[in-house]
C-alpha cells in the first residue's frame, strides 16, 4: 500500500491530545457522575463486590481479593488507587454513610495509615445494597469493560440521593469538585418536597435541608456560605470543633474537644495547638491530653490557674484548625458533561433518573409478570382438558410432533405448549391447581398495578416518594452537625484574644500617650507634664473630643504598654487628629461610664447632654456635638445627672445651675442654652463643681484670685451669670474650678511651665479685685491647664 503522510502543527496535535486526555480524566475518573454520586472505581468496586457474594449477611472477604476483582475486570488502574478508595468508603469519619463494611485497621481520624490489604476484610454495607437494588432488572445499561470481556454498569441504580448525603471530592484537569455530605432525612424530605411541588423555590428547600452535615459533627459558622452554595452551586462555609468548658476547681478550667472539623486530623490538631503554645500564640495552657477512646473523641486542654478560658478557646479557633473554612464546588457529570449546579439541579438531576429507574424496571417486571400469566393460562388449559392433552402425549411419536398437536388442537402458543410438556405430575393435585388458580389473580392484579405506574404520573410520584421514605426509615438519623446562624460567630475579634487587666492610661501635655499597668511612680518626659489619667482595663475604648465636634476611638488595647516612666508614644501614632484641631477631654468608655451622660460645652453657649453609650462605635471618627458654623467645643465631662455645673466666659461672666436642667439628648444634636453671652463674649471653661472647691480666675497677664464656690450661688440655666470681676478692663484666659491642693500648670509663651497650687493663688471675694501673681512672673500665658487630682490607686512622684 502506498503510504500517505499528512503535516499537521505541533501545537493542534498536542492540542486534541490535550483535551482528549482532559475528557478522559473528567469523565472516567475524577469526578462524580450526579444520579447515584459515585466515580467509575467506586461504582465498579461496589459491583466487583455484589458480584462476588460479598452481602451484608455473608462473612468477610480480605480486601486484596476485592481489589484483584475490580483490577482484573473492570479497572485496570494502580492497586493502590482502588485500595484507598475503598479504604475511604469504609471509614466511618470520612462517610457520612459509609458503604464498605471494614473488619480491621482501616485507618484513624489521627491520621494513621490503613493496614495493607492482605490484611483487612471486606464486604458490602447494608446501605451499598440500595445503590445496588434491580441493577438485575435492566434498570440501568451496561457497557463492554476494558478489554471487552465483560459487561460493567455505565451507572448504580441508586435509591439514594448519594451525591449529596456522602458528598463528593476530587481533581479533574482544570476544575475540581467538593460536595460536602448532607443528612439523608433533610434531603430525603426536599425531594419529597420538590416531587409534590416542582416549582419550590431554593430558599424553601434551604429550611429542610439546612445545611451540610459531616460525618465528625463539630459546627457551621454562618449560613451565608450555606445560601450561596446552594443557589449558586459555589460557597464557603465555616467550620470548627465543638468545645465546652469545664471548670476543673475554683480557679482552674480545662477546654473538652469532642468533635473537630471535617478532614481534620486529630493528631494534627493537638500539634497545631502545642506549636501554638511554643510560639506563645496562645498563653495560659499547661497540659494537652488526648484520652479519646472507643466511646469518642475527648482532647482535654488544661490551662493555668485564674486563666481566662474565653479568651484561650477564641485564641485556639484563631491559631489552629479548630476553625477552618470549607469550600463548596458543587461540580458533577450530567450527562457525561461536567455542571456547576445549585441544589436545587441536584435534587432535580436525581428525581429524573428515580423516574427512569423506575420505569425500566416496571417494563422489566411487567414483561416478566405477562410471561408468567401467559405460562399459568397454558398450564390451566391443560389441567381443564388433561385427559385430551394425556391422549395428544401418549398418540404422538416425537415431541415435536405432540407440540404441534398440542398448539392445533387447544389453540396455545409454543411457550404455553412448551410449559405443558414440562409440566410436573405433582401439579395435577388439587393443591396445586388452586395455587395456580391464586397466582394467576395475583399476576393480574400485579399487572394492573405496574400498568398503572407506566401510564399514571401520580402512581409513578407516589412508588417514588414511598421508596424515599423507607430509605428515610431504614438509614435516617439525626443531624451531628450543628448550624450556628449568627455568622458574627465565626469573625474572631482581635477583642477576643485580649485578655482583660486593670491598666492605668495617661496622656501628657505634650500629646504622648502611654499604658501600663504599674501605676506607681508615672511621670511625663521634660518640659511635658500629665493631663489625664485614666483607669480601665484592655478592652475599655478611649473617646477623644475635639473643639471641632468630633469624637476620636482607640481602643486600650491597641496602645503599646511602657515603663511609667517612660515617655510613651506621640498620640498621632494611633489616631490623626487635623492640625487646626485639639483635644478638649479624654474619655474612658467602659461599662460604668456607658451608664452616665457625656456633656459638652461650648463657646456660644450651648450645653448638651448624652447617654455616654451612643458615642460606642467601632469606627475611628464619629460626630460628638451638632455645632453651627461659628462655634466650636470648649469642654467636655462624664456627669451623672446629679451634678452642679459653672460655666466662665471670658468677660468674667459666671453661671452656676444644676445638671438636672439640661435634658438628655441624641449624639448628633445642639442641645440647648447654658448662657446667655453678649455679643463680644464666648464661654472659656466648663467646670463640674463641689462643696470644697474654689474657683480661680486668670488672666494672660498672670494676674488672679480664688474665691470658695458657695459664693457662686446656684441659678437657673440659660440667665447672663454672676460677674466673677471688679473692673471690664481684663480679659480672662482661664476659670478654673478645683481643690486647694490641686495643681495648676501655667503655660508660657517662652514654652517654659510653671506649676502652681490652687491654695497658692491670692484669695477674694467673687467680685474682688486681680492680683498678679509673684510666682508667675512677667511673662504672658498662652494656656492654663489644671492637673488631674491624682486617684488614690496612683502615687505620683512630681
Amino acid at each position: 500500500m502506498k503510504s500517505t503522510i499528512t503535516s499537521i502543527a505541533i501545537e493542534d496535535k498536542m492540542k486534541d491530545a490535550y483535551l482528549s486526555y482532559s475528557l478522559s480524566v473528567i469523565v472516567g475518573r475524577a469526578l462524580p457522575d450526579v444520579r447515584d454520586g459515585l466515580k467509575p472505581v467506586h461504582r465498579r468496586i461496589l459491583y466487583a463486590a455484589r458480584d462476588m457474594g460479598l452481602t451484608p449477611d455473608k462473612p468477610y472477604k480480605k480486601s486484596a481479593r476485592i481489589v484483584g476483582e475490580v483490577l482484573g475486570k473492570y479497572h485496570p488502574h494502580g492497586d493502590a488507587a482502588v485500595y484507598n478508595a475503598m479504604v475511604r468508603m469504609a471509614q466511618d469519619f470520612a462517610q457520612r454513610y459509609p458503604l464498605i463494611d471494614g473488619h480491621g485497621n482501616f485507618g484513624s481520624i489521627d491520621g494513621d495509615n490503613p493496614a495493607a490489604m492482605r490484611y483487612t476484610e471486606v464486604r458490602l454495607a447494608p446501605f451499598s445494597m440500595d445503590l445496588l437494588a434491580d441493577i438485575n432488572k435492566e434498570t440501568v445499561e451496561f457497557v463492554p469493560n476494558f478489554d471487552n470481556t465483560l459487561k460493567e454498569p455505565v451507572i448504580l441504580p441508586s435509591r439514594i440521593p448519594n451525591l449529596l448525603v456522602n458528598g463528593s471530592s476530587g481533581i479533574a484537569v482544570g476544575m475540581s469538585t467538593d460536595i460536602p455530605p448532607h443528612n439523608l432525612r433533610e434531603v430525603i424530605d426536599g425531594l419529597i418536597q420538590l416531587l409534590e411541588n416542582p416549582e419550590i423555590s431554593i430558599d424553601k428547600l434551604m429550611k429542610t435541608i439546612k445545611g451540610p452535615d459531616f460525618p465528625t459533627g463539630g459546627e457551621i459558622v454562618g449560613i451565608k456560605g450555606i445560601h450561596s452554595a446552594y443557589k449558586t452551586g459555589q460557597g464557603r462555609i465555616t467550620i470548627r470543633a465543638r468545645a465546652k468548658i469545664e471548670s476543673k476547681s475554683k480557679t482552674k478550667d480545662q477546654i473538652i474537644i469532642t468533635e473537630i472539623p471535617y478532614q481534620l486530623q486529630k493528631a494534627k490538631l493537638i500539634e497545631e495547638i502545642a506549636d501554638a503554645v511554643n510560639k506563645e500564640k496562645i498563653t495560659n495552657i499547661s497540659d494537652i491530653r488526648d484520652e479519646s477512646d472507643r466511646d469518642g473523641m475527648r482532647i482535654v486542654i488544661e490551662l493555668k490557674p485564674n486563666a481566662n478560658s474565653k479568651i484561650i478557646l477564641n485564641q485556639l479557633y484563631k491559631y489552629t484548625s479548630m476553625q477552618t473554612t470549607y469550600r463548596i464546588n458543587m461540580l458533577a457529570l450530567v450527562g457525561k458533561q461536567p455542571k456547576i449546579l445549585n441544589l436545587k439541579e441536584i435534587l432535580e438531576e436525581f428525581l429524573k433518573f428515580r423516574k427512569e429507574v423506575v420505569i425500566r424496571r416496571t417494563r422489566y417486571e411487567l414483561r416478566h409478570a405477562e410471561d408468567r400469566l401467559h405460562v399459568l393460562k397454558g398450564l390451566k388449559i391443560a389441567i381443564d382438558k388433561l385427559d385430551l392433552i394425556i391422549q395428544i402425549i401418549r398418540s404422538s411419536k416425537s415431541t415435536s410432533k405432540a407440540k404441534e398437536k398440542l398448539i392445533k388442537t387447544l389453540n396455545i402458543t409454543e411457550i404455553q405448549a412448551d410449559a405443558i410438556l414440562k409440566m410436573q405430575l405433582q401439579r395435577l393435585v388439587g393443591m396445586e391447581q388452586e395455587k395456580i388458580e391464586i397466582e394467576i389473580n395475583e399476576l393480574n392484579e400485579k399487572i394492573a398495578n405496574l400498568k398503572l405506574i407506566l401510564n399514571n404520573k401520580e402512581a409513578l410520584k407516589n412508588l417514588i416518594k414511598k421508596e424515599l421514605l423507607e430509605i428515610k426509615d431504614k438509614y435516617g438519623d439525626p443531624r451531628r452537625t450543628t448550624i450556628i446562624e449568627d455568622a458574627s460567630k465565626a469573625e474572631i475579634d482581635t477583642e477576643d484574644l485580649i485578655k482583660e487587666e486593670d491598666v492605668v492610661v495617661t496622656l501628657s501635655y505634650r500629646q504622648y500617650i502611654k499604658r501600663t499597668n504599674d501605676p506607681d511612680n508615672i511621670r511625663a518626659g521634660k518640659k511635658d507634664f500629665i493631663t489625664h489619667i485614666l483607669k480601665g482595663t484592655t478592652l475599655d475604648r478611649l473617646l477623644f473630643f475635639t473643639r471641632s465636634g468630633n469624637c476620636y476611638g482607640l481602643n486600650v488595647y491597641e496602645i503599646s504598654e511602657h515603663h511609667p516612666l517612660s515617655t510613651g508614644d506621640p498620640l498621632n501614632n494611633y489616631i490623626k487628629i487635623p492640625l487646626d484641631d485639639e483635644i478638649v477631654n479624654v474619655i474612658m468608655l467602659n461599662k460604668e461610664t456607658k451608664e452616665k451622660f457625656i456633656t459638652i460645652a461650648t463657646a456660644k453657649g450651648m450645653i448638651k447632654k448624652t447617654i455616654a453609650s451612643e458615642y460606642e462605635s467601632s469606627i475611628t471618627q464619629i460626630k460628638a456635638i451638632n455645632l453651627d458654623d461659628d462655634d466650636y467645643v470648649i469642654g467636655v465631662k462624664v456627669t451623672d445627672g446629679k451634678q452642679n455645673i459653672l460655666l466662665g466666659t471670658r468677660n468674667g461672666m459666671t453661671i452656676h445651675f444644676a445638671e438636672e436642667e439640661v435634658s438628655a439628648t441624641g449624639r448628633n444634636t445642639k442641645g440647648c442654652i447654658g448662657i446667655k453671652l453678649d455679643d463680644n463674649d464666648q464661654v472659656i471653661s466648663f467646670n463640674l463643681t463641689a462643696e470644697d472647691h474654689y474657683v480661680v480666675a486668670l488672666t494672660k497677664d498672670s494676674r488672679g484670685k480664688r474665691t470658695h464656690i458657695f459664693e457662686y450661688k446656684i441659678q437657673k440655666r440659660n440667665g447672663k451669670g454672676l460677674k466673677t470681676l471688679s473692673s471690664n478692663n481684663y480679659q480672662l484666659l482661664n476659670i478654673i474650678s478645683g481643690k486647694k491642693d490641686q495643681y495648676l500648670v501655667f503655660v508660657k509663651e517662652n514654652g517654659d511651665l510653671k506649676e502652681l497650687q490652687i491654695k497658692d493663688i491670692t484669695e477674694t471675694q467673687r467680685t474682688g479685685n486681680m492680683y498678679s501673681q509673684k510666682e508667675l512672673g512677667h511673662d504672658q500665658l498662652i494656656e492654663i491647664v489644671a492637673v488631674p487630682i491624682v486617684p488614690e490607686w496612683v502615687k505620683t512622684e512630681k
